[in-house]
């Protein structure tokens, strides 16, 4: 059905050309709003009417006119209705719509995907401090950023996925004292054991169990290994460096859990502290001076950062010598530049939304050929998590929050993907546990992934009662595949391609589980509407062949999030 269309849209734009010549008029088909009206929907007449000074319905029966007189839209359309002041609707032939299906199958695993671009894109994500366990709001972030990447790599780019570890800075310092004095014997509540003096009931040091776990590895003199490190602690509680080394070696083994866990990689893992070592802090500083873009003001060294849209000039180098988080930002954004990569995503937290405006003005003050806008940022709310009707918000084990391991461990690595990618980045969202392990219509995971069981059910069965194989049923004859049910699943299996595409142009992989569920929905309808194992072999065979190239389609989309598709449940 997609060759089907774009040799429609060939045949519109033809007779576009002829009836305003040079104009450029864009040939193009939307989705009706009601079923009924048709499959494809034209608004090309009521935008050629001024120019050919023309009633908007004139220009239409023209161009249906037209149309129909084609070989091509009579080897595929049934009819084209006017509709309201101009709406051209198209109706096509079921054995248009039985194409999909062909399409599906000859394709498979890279039904969507669109040719190899030779582009490079970065999509950072994650990002976390090792300071900690993964939260459920870096939860939703690792799920967003591979699924983007995911949406990305069905469209032809070729994608790095890059983590950034923030492993310098006063955090680092808070980790190592809190481990430091857990070594020593000491614990939260203990009159040595600090706090934030301008906000009392907030704990300045670490307080979760898993402070105690470091503090006892290093007191063993442990080996930990982590993705691009090994550290093996001296157990001197005195030695806060080696206490510091070992404490960021521990927690990055942690994180790396965590993520396989979420059945996640990186192609990288960079460093902030590498930014520092590596001179090149200094050197981006030193470039924005030589440009003229600061000026030194009250002990501070400040951004001109209101030249380039800022609400206000940002202090760059504080009085004491150190920099604010956003000139690391800066550099660290001029190297993937560096790198190849002309287009660049971010994945963070609604509350990086102030940096935006500072790293973008950075990187246009230092003039290297970046250009306005760059990177892009996908930002995202935090997670409420409700378990028994209410909510939880501590973990023993994180002491203040709840993990992403948390909460694989009360559903699963599934549950948590589909879930957290359901509802668009910047919306709130409420995480419920026992919704999650339902097995019920009410869990949209579990409505997805059961549709693709049940199909694999119906394979099965015929396999084994006749040997049959499902490569044969990408030549049937799908004449049979005319009953209502049958076409509106293959109008929507049409539509996964075009999905993919706007998904990833607005970098929104929600769309992905909207268009899952009304999938699943479909089969579901067309399952209850007509038997597939009957007797008569024609009509068995292409009803076959079209849930086979649904359950291709189901599996496709939950690959782009990440989620798997189980054959049997």
């Amino acid at each position: 059905m997609l060759s089907v269309k774009q040799d429609l849209l060939a045949a519109l734009a033809a007779e576009l050309e002829t009836l305003t010549p040079g104009a450029g008029a864009k040939a193009a088909f939307e989705s009706p709003k009601v079923a009924s009206h048709g499959d494809f929907a034209c608004t090309a007449a009521m935008q050629l009417a001024k120019p050919l000074k023309l009633n908007p319905r004139q220009v239409a029966e023209g161009l249906r006119t037209a149309l129909l007189a084609t070989p091509v839209y009579q080897r595929w359309v049934a009819d084209i209705d006017i509709a309201g002041p101009g709406f051209i609707n198209i109706r096509l032939k079921p054995a248009a719509k039985q194409e999909i299906v062909r399409e599906v199958l000859a394709a498979g695993e890279r039904f969507g995907f669109q040719n190899p671009r030779n582009a490079r894109v970065l999509v950072e994500f994650v990002s976390a401090n090792p300071t900690g366990p993964l939260h459920v709001g870096h939860g939703r972030q690792a799920a967003i950023g591979d699924a983007i990447s995911n949406l990305f790599a069905t469209q032809g780019w070729s994608v790095h996925r890059e983590f950034y570890y923030n492993d310098a800075g006063v955090q680092i310092q808070t980790l190592a004292h809190s481990t430091q004095l857990r070594a020593k014997g000491f614990k939260p509540g203990d009159e040595c054991w600090p706090i934030d003096p301008e906000n009392p009931a907030s704990k300045a040091f670490y307080n979760g169990d898993y402070i105690v776990d470091i503090a006892e590895a290093f007191k063993a003199k442990a080996t930990v290994k982590a993705d691009d490190r090994e550290f093996t602690a001296n157990g001197d509680v005195e030695d806060y460096d080696n206490i510091r080394q070992f404490a960021v070696a521990y927690l990055r083994n942690e994180q790396d859990k965590d993520l396989q866990a979420f059945n996640l990689h990186f192609d990288e893992y960079y460093l902030e502290s590498s930014l520092y070592t590596s001179g090149r802090v200094e050197q981006t500083v030193n470039k924005l001076i030589a440009n003229g873009k600061t000026y030194e003001q009250d002990g501070a060294l400040w951004l001109k950062s209101t030249d380039y849209g800022d609400d206000k000039d940002r202090v760059m180098r504080k009085g004491d010598g150190s920099y604010t988080y956003f000139v690391p930002d800066v550099a660290y954004h001029i190297t993937k530049w560096e790198r190849g990569f002309t287009k660049v995503v971010n994945i963070q937290g609604t509350d990086h939304h102030g940096t935006i405006a500072r790293v973008r003005a950075g990187l246009q003050a230092a003039d290297v050929g970046i250009p306005q806008g760059y990177p892009d940022y996908v930002l995202h709310t935090m997670v409420r998590v409700v378990k028994g009707g209410e909510e939880v918000k501590i973990s023993k084990r994180a002491g203040s929050y709840v993990t992403l391991r948390d909460l694989i461990e009360w559903t699963s690595k599934d549950a948590v993907r589909f879930f957290l990618l359901s509802r668009k980045p910047d919306t709130e969202y409420t995480f419920d546990v026992d919704l999650a392990v339902a097995q019920n219509n009410d869990n949209p995971v579990y409505y997805v992934q059961y549709a693709h069981a049940r199909i694999c059910s119906v394979l099965r069965a015929w396999q084994e009662a006749s040997g049959g194989d499902v490569a044969s049923l990408k030549e049937v004859d799908l004449s049979p595949l005319d009953g209502p049910q049958a076409q509106a699943l293959m109008l929507q299996l049409a539509k996964y391609p075009d999905m993919l595409t706007a998904a990833a142009e607005g970098e929104a992989p929600h769309d992905v589980t909207f268009y899952l569920r009304d999938l699943a929905a479909s089969y579901h309808s067309y399952y209850d509407a007509e038997r597939i194992l009957v007797d008569d072999e024609a009509v068995k065979r292409a009803r076959l062949a079209l849930v086979a190239a649904t359950a291709q389609v189901l599996h496709n989309g939950l690959a782009v999030l990440g989620v798997s598709a189980p054959a049997r449940m």
